[in-house]
């Protein structure tokens, strides 16, 4: 699997380097995570989410592209295009990872969320198609 998901625990990882991400909160990514994981049979690639504060959702994209789409209000983009540094929580694939966890596992077939399907889904949900 990818060198970038730690043994145990998690870990920060730079976006943009590994993958790029889209940060999404509270019932908008539970929505978005939802649909993805029903339109791809589960299997949507990389999703985390996290247990505390705004109850983000990252959704792990291939480098260099999330940054190619235009995202609405509320939904933000991290990788090198990106203003600023950003860095993601990973964690391990099993044992204690709390406040972070997978809501869909990458796999060898899926290695990340698909940048497209992701801005598709994201502006049917909201009303908003760029």
């Amino acid at each position: 699997m990818h060198a970038w998901i730690p043994a145990s625990g998690h870990g920060l990882r730079h976006a943009g380097i590994h993958f790029d991400a889209v940060r999404i909160a509270g019932v908008l990514a539970e929505q978005v995570a939802y649909e993805l994981m029903q339109f791809t049979d589960f299997q949507a690639g990389p999703i985390v989410r996290e247990a505390t504060g705004h109850r983000y959702m990252y959704f792990l994209l291939p480098p260099q592209s999330a940054t190619g789409h235009r995202w609405p209000a509320g939904v933000r983009a991290l990788g090198r295009g990106a203003q600023g540094w950003a860095y993601v929580g990973v964690p391990a694939l099993g044992g204690l990872t709390w406040p972070l966890e997978w809501r869909s596992e990458p796999t060898a077939e899926v290695p990340f969320v698909e940048a497209g399907l992701l801005h598709e889904v994201v502006g049917r949900l909201i009303g908003v198609v760029r």
